[in-house]
């Protein structure tokens, strides 16, 4: 096996972690070079993506590492996407070290966020594979795009309640926060799709799970060239409450007779009022949406 050169931009948050350690002392035993960059304040990951992208010329980094969660890994892309010329592809591929609360994208990849060493080693031995990438408004996501209640479950679960549950805790804060449901008047168009009414919740998906587990795109391919759309409809016979609790609890599996899902490369979408999308779990708010996929964007240790 060629010795690697992995780059691990790691969540500050995440530093102290003594399996970390353990993981890259791991790896460095196998013969590879770990060089390690700790975040500690916003901007750090933009700052840190912009120096592999130098530091490759001379020392050619051959996989940029994300410690942290989805958040962290979709900054990670995000700024080394936006730190390129338009059009031109990063130089090297991107692994995942899940350290977060939900860890789907790397869950969906069948990393286990519980074996740290096992997934690093994973990193610099398994083969860097074509994967889209999708962008809403300019700004990538690697996992899914959500809107809807769901955004704000996820953004409103408190940090304490995820750090005892894990992603249960998605789904405990949603259920406590029923009697907040409306519904969200929005115009969809995609290639050869238009809808137009109130949903309950959707997912523009690249990936299949978010919110800690949920299947919100359970046919989803990170290389197929398209994204997954899901949409939620608010019922009008007064059964949101069940319908949400069934997709928290077992996704859009057993959702498929209340549940709209398209194939797209692009969406619009119009919102009547002002509205959250989470991208990776990291929040947005508007009421004009343009959706796309970037074909084989990027390489992924997968």
């Amino acid at each position: 096996m060629d010795k690697q050169h992995l780059r691990l931009i790691l969540n500050g948050k995440s530093a102290g972690r003594s399996d970390v350690r353990a993981a890259v002392e791991a790896v460095r035993t196998m013969g590879h070079e770990v060089s390690v960059r700790v975040t500690f304040e916003a901007g750090d990951i933009t700052r840190l993506a912009r120096e592999a992208l130098r530091d490759y010329q001379d020392q050619k980094i051959d996989t940029l590492v994300s410690g942290g969660g989805d958040g962290t890994l979709h900054e990670v892309v995000d700024a080394v996407l936006h730190s390129l010329p338009e059009g031109e592809r990063p130089p090297f591929a991107f692994a995942v070290l899940p350290l977060g609360t939900a860890n789907d994208f790397a869950r969906h990849i069948r990393l286990d966020p519980s074996d740290i060493t096992s997934c690093l080693r994973f990193a610099a031995r398994a083969s860097a594979k074509p994967m889209d990438i999708g962008e809403v408004n300019g700004c990538s996501f690697v996992n899914m795009a959500t809107g809807g209640f769901g955004t704000q479950v996820t953004a409103q679960t408190d940090p304490n309640l995820k750090r005892v549950l894990g992603g249960a805790a998605y789904l405990f804060t949603g259920l406590n926060r029923f009697s907040e449901l409306a519904a969200c008047q929005a115009r969809i168009e995609a290639e050869g799709f238009e809808w137009e009414g109130a949903f309950l919740a959707l997912a523009i998906g690249n990936g299949r799970r978010a919110g800690g587990g949920i299947r919100l795109c359970p046919r989803a391919k990170l290389d197929d060239g398209f994204l997954d759309l899901t949409i939620l409809p608010f019922p009008k016979s007064g059964k949101a409450i069940d319908l949400l609790q069934t997709l928290l609890d077992r996704g859009a599996d057993d959702l498929t007779h209340g549940l709209i899902m398209r194939r797209v490369r692009h969406v619009k979408i119009e919102t009547e009022k002002s509205v959250q999308f989470n991208l990776d779990g990291e929040p947005r708010n508007g009421q004009s949406w343009q959706i796309a996929i970037r074909h084989h964007c990027i390489e992924m240790r997968r």
